[in-house]
């Protein structure tokens, strides 16, 4: 075996930057970069393997994808399936993994030592010995894990159809989404001869039945695809932990190590066509599932990879895709023909890419859409005409200086996983954090080649709409997507030409390039000082009756940037749902008022949001702090004075009505906490009720309306980051008197209440789904625990929460296989909190609450046989949890903010929480379960939702003999793949009196028989795998557990009949409401007129 080869330890990184790194290469060309990071509370690895679904076998498409799934259930040294993810969950670590088209991403996160992130490191718990003087924390155990997926994965035969089914469950996701609808028409009608063409993410019919059908053996053709792309030389492996660089080292080379080396070739498509003639210059026609309308030109692009110093495109992008005056969008929403616009590089593999621009049309920009195409040429002759601007390219070039230099943390899983992505790049590896997020030369001339590319020979159009042309003739193969395709008529392309080559006297006036940008940042001065341990609470440096103003100055993070956060309260924006919606009307306009100007702004670093809730309306500026005071005054006079032109409402108005009528048209997992919401809250109303306002609103409503907003108000606000004290008092005398509200005394502020769901209640309320074609059910289990404010019972609730989060996620979803989206844990509400189940799922929803109910039952047995050692494993996890540290400012004004407006005040929670975590006992649990979980708790409050879908996807029920046949069947199989002995006659007989829907007799007939028909030491080994076997059986047989009789004797005996909840309004009426927020602190404790920051 060769030796290690340092390839840097030199990486240019961000001003703030306090890690340290080093790139190494292992003997089998396996390429890694280990990141030290004294201070960080997460370890995380990722690992990109170069291959993705471009790689697929042309008749087995999703077999990358299937792969993904299959290395997570077991491997040769940790051959239990849920081993990793247990791992993880009980080192308050998570994992995930994704395919793309060139790249199999997988990464992980978990605790970056085995104590408690407040408490000393050098406690630090040695498993196994030491690797190189260092004690092994956590992240040893999850690499070590972590690396056999990559050395000897198993791809068990008891685990491929169950993971097969998740790939099948995560396509039918997907089915009614436009975004993948749209994608996989641009594939389907593009060259076949290019991977591009393929579908990728898989299904059951692609990767089981009609392989299975042609006799091939799956199993053998996933292990095939691994073997054949998965090799070390094509791996980038990045791991972060707080060990030093040469213990990282260490353990990389020895876990690592034995990865094979196959010395595979990089991925490449070099001189295949993404699309060829006969793609080129159509125009396809495409119906959506939501209403929408849009435009993409799409033109085929150079493969701009290797350009990283150059990167022409983005010099392009930020042209075409200005926001500001002179450019094309803002000329498109002047004539009424569109609402947005987007442009920008898309690669698509090595050797292929796009330039793509996107336009989101007005119905007048529908009607006339080659007119809207012929505006986007006639801006890209007068951009080609002129020639690149070196100032405009120094101007991106220092704010991309400035992003870089001021870059803050992110999630250690999101930076390996993305780092892990841009070592396949071939980059100087001393950039692999700066990659191309830099600009590092000005080169003209590869600018100018890079626009020939936007030619008239060298385009297709794709216009989206569910209104035009009406008369679709055809279907997309695996979406079923309905489109048309055209040739683009001769005259339009005899435009185009004209469009792109126009003299200057036969151009249009208000496109021009853009002017000079005056909101990048020049002062970046940030005076950081010596600080013992950063503060946690705001100070209050104004508390009178129209204003009150928090202020913390960053402490922590030295960044020159800052965060406002500004409520303003009042008693019009929810007082019903048509003044909520006329709210929404007058933010979007202001919005849209602002788009030109704030543009600069925006791509300085500076942006803003303005929403409307119960409370109010909520304003927010945050970025570099700079030329923070004049957005927001341009914010704020906009807000006061803007003049509501018919033309834009007309436009905003439309836009809110197809806002309103795709809601329903989500995925219902999407939609469920909505309907859970709306339940739980005292007042509050569904899309439905405001959709029924809108048609009833005009202009003259908005602009009568807009002045009630700041008629009478109460003024909160938060500012944060780099801002001294008298700036914060400058902001708020700004706001005052820009906005001159009357105050709005406390007494009239808005009241957030909760229903509360009485002990001993199970209700259910049931909604179909509003769009036909769904064929996905949610269920939102949801268990009433109290007030969230009451510590002792928020902590047991946090700790239930995490004990139940794998073993629900392995049951439901691994084992059971009940659908893609499976969530368990605490939800909060305004002043309440409970513990809910989420799961999408073919099954029918009163299913689903069968297997919900089956599973908590099971809980008390997990509680009653876990050791000692496991229950404080999981405090230790949850402690490391609450205690994890904040990623940068947002992070931190983000929890300031929600601490505030949720009225509160609460700004010392995490430590109360943890504080009452360590005192939890495992009887203290088990009380909780038995009082406010337990399906047969006499005082649980439970209240489930159940969306059903209109469509179905499940075929015709097999008849009793039918499902028996077909399960003895499929576990004859999978006891002859697990090499017993099966005799078919012999093996029926032992099934004689068990029905397939009855898993305990299922199980005892299967022990019977392999009993005869295996050696004894192999008995246990093989009842083991069988238990989770039968599960799948009955899932892909549709056979449903018995309904437990109400004779006492059966286990969820005591479950009480649900009340199906029929008027919500009356159901609402008989329920008491919760108390409102009340402060923990005393608001005068945090006043203080001396701060020295």
């Amino acid at each position: 075996m060769g030796s290690v080869r340092r390839i840097t330890d030199d990486l240019e990184k961000p001003d703030l930057d306090d890690r340290s790194y080093r790139v190494i290469e292992l003997p089998n060309k396996l390429e890694a970069l280990l990141v030290h990071d004294a201070e960080t509370d997460k370890a995380s690895a990722s690992l990109n393997v170069n291959v993705g679904n471009f790689s697929d076998e042309e008749d087995m498409p999703g077999m990358a994808h299937a792969v993904e799934h299959l290395l997570f259930m077991g491997t040769e040294k940790y051959p239990v399936e849920n081993e990793y993810s247990s791992y993880l969950s009980s080192n308050s670590g998570h994992s995930n993994a994704y395919t793309a088209a060139t790249q199999t991403n997988y990464f992980f996160e978990c605790a970056a030592t085995h104590e408690s992130n407040d408490q000393p490191v050098n406690g630090t718990a040695v498993i196994n010995g030491s690797a190189g003087g260092a004690s092994r924390g956590p992240l040893y155990g999850a690499l070590d894990r972590f690396a056999q997926f990559f050395v000897k994965p198993l791809f068990l035969e008891n685990t491929l159809d169950r993971e097969l089914r998740a790939v099948d469950s995560e396509n039918k996701k997907n089915l009614q989404s436009d975004a993948w609808r749209l994608s996989q028409l641009a594939k389907s009608l593009s060259n076949p001869a290019h991977p591009y063409h393929h579908f990728s993410t898989g299904n059951l019919q692609t990767l089981k039945e009609d392989p299975e059908k042609k006799g091939v053996k799956i199993r053998e053709e996933f292990i095939r695809f691994y073997e054949r792309h998965y090799s070390a030389n094509r791996m980038k492996l990045v791991v972060l932990g707080r060990e030093s660089l040469d213990d990282l080292e260490h353990w990389v080379v020895e876990l690592f190590s034995e990865v094979k080396n196959k010395d595979l070739k990089q991925n490449r498509w070099d001189g295949v066509e993404m699309l060829s003639k006969q793609q080129l210059l159509t125009e396809v026609l495409a119906k959506p599932v939501m209403e929408s309308r849009s435009l993409e030109i799409s033109f085929p692009w150079q493969d701009e990879d290797d350009m990283y110093e150059t990167q022409p495109a983005r010099y392009i992008s930020h042209l075409i895709g200005h926001e500001g005056p002179g450019s094309v969008l803002a000329y498109l929403k002047e004539q009424g023909l569109a609402q947005t616009l987007s442009a920008g590089y898309q690669p698509v593999c090595p050797g292929s890419a796009f330039f793509e621009i996107d336009i989101g049309l007005t119905p007048k920009g529908l009607e006339n859409y080659h007119e809207v195409a012929r505006i986007i040429f006639k801006y890209i002759g007068m951009m080609k005409a002129n020639p690149p601007v070196e100032w405009m390219h120094q101007e991106m070039k220092n704010m991309a200086e400035v992003d870089f230099r001021f870059r803050q943390k992110s999630p250690a899983s999101r930076f390996t996983s993305g780092t892990s992505s841009v070592m396949q790049k071939n980059l100087p590896r001393n950039w692999l954090l700066s990659s191309t997020s830099k600009f590092r030369k000005f080169d003209a001339k590869a600018i100018v080649q890079a626009m020939q590319y936007l030619r008239e020979d060298n385009f297709r159009l794709m216009l989206v709409s569910q209104d035009y042309p009406g008369n679709w003739d055809q279907k997309e193969k695996w979406y079923g997507t309905e489109y048309k395709v055209n040739q683009i008529p001769p005259d339009f392309l005899s435009d185009v030409r004209k469009a792109l080559n126009a003299p200057t006297e036969d151009r249009i006036d208000e496109l021009h390039l853009p002017h000079k940008n005056e909101f990048i940042p020049t002062k970046l001065d940030v005076e950081k000082m010596e600080v013992k341990e950063p503060t946690k609470t705001p100070k209050l440096l104004r508390n009178d009756d129209l204003v009150r103003l928090w202020w913390k100055k960053d402490d922590t993070f030295w960044v020159p940037k800052a965060n406002l956060s500004i409520k303003l309260r009042n008693q019009v924006t929810y007082a019903n749902p048509l003044n909520y919606v006329k709210a929404n009307l007058f933010v979007s306009l202001v919005k849209d008022a602002l788009s030109s100007y704030s543009y600069d702004a925006e791509i300085s670093g500076l942006s803003y949001g303005i929403a409307a809730n119960m409370l109010g309306v909520d304003i927010s500026v945050h970025g570099y702090n700079d030329k923070m005071a004049v957005l927001l005054e341009k914010i704020l006079i906009t807000i006061r004075d803007i003049e509501i032109q018919a033309d834009r409402f007309d436009v905003i108005k439309e836009r809110t009505a197809r806002k309103y009528k795709n809601w329903g048209y989500q995925q219902p997992y999407y939609q469920i906490g909505d309907y859970t919401r709306w339940l739980l809250n005292e007042r509050s109303w569904m899309t439905d009720s405001y959709a029924a306002e809108l048609p009833h609103i005009a202009v003259e409503d908005i602009r009568a309306f807009a002045p009630q907003l700041l008629q009478q108000a109460h003024i909160e606000i938060l500012a944060h980051g780099n801002l001294y004290k008298e700036e914060a008092k400058k902001i708020a005398n700004l706001i005052e008197t820009t906005l001159k509200p009357r105050a709005l005394p406390t007494s009239q502020w808005q009241l957030r209440r909760n229903m509360i769901i009485p002990p001993g209640s199970n209700f259910v309320y049931k909604h179909t789904l509003g769009d036909p074609a769904n064929i996905n059910h949610a269920i939102e289990y949801y268990l009433d625990v109290g007030h969230v404010m009451d510590l002792p019972l928020r902590s047991k609730l946090q700790l239930f929460a995490q004990i139940t989060d794998e073993p629900a996620f392995d049951q439901l979803r691994t084992k059971e296989q009940l659908g893609y989206v499976v969530w368990s844990g605490v939800r909060p509400a305004a002043v309440t909190m409970g513990f809910r189940v989420l799961i999408q799922s073919e099954r029918d929803p009163d299913y689903l609450e069968t297997r919900i109910n089956s599973f908590l039952l099971k809980i008390n047995t997990v509680l009653d046989s876990m050791s000692n050692e496991d229950f404080e494993g999981h405090k230790r996890s949850l402690i490391n949890k609450r205690l994890e540290k904040l990623k940068n400012l947002d992070f931190e004004t983000n929890r300031l903010w929600a601490y505030i407006s949720g009225e509160y005040l609460n700004f010392h929670q995490v430590d109360r929480d943890v504080t009452e975590i360590r005192k939890l006992t495992k009887a203290d649990i088990k009380e909780f379960y038995a009082h406010y979980i337990d399906p047969e708790s006499p005082t649980r409050a439970h209240l489930s939702i159940h969306l059903h879908a209109q469509a179905s996807s499940t075929p015709p029920e097999l008849s009793p003999e039918e499902q028996k046949s077909q399960a003895i069947g499929l576990i004859g199989q999978v006891l002859g793949n697990l090499g017993v002995d099966v005799q078919e006659t012999l093996l029926k007989k032992h099934f004689e009196a068990v029905e397939p829907n009855d898993q305990t007799n299922m199980i005892a007939a299967i022990k019977g028989y392999i009993g005869d028909s295996a050696p004894a030491p192999k008995v246990e080994q093989i009842l083991e795998q069988m238990k989770a076997a039968v599960s799948q059986v009955q899932v892909a047989l549709k056979i449903k557990p018995p309904v437990p009789e109400t004779n006492g004797e059966q286990v969820a005996a005591h479950i009480p009949t649900p009340v199906i909840i029929k008027d919500a309004h009356q159901w609402k009426a008989d329920l008491q409401v919760s108390k409102g927020p009340v402060a923990v602190a005393d608001i005068r404790e945090f006043e203080d007129l001396e701060s020295k920051l």
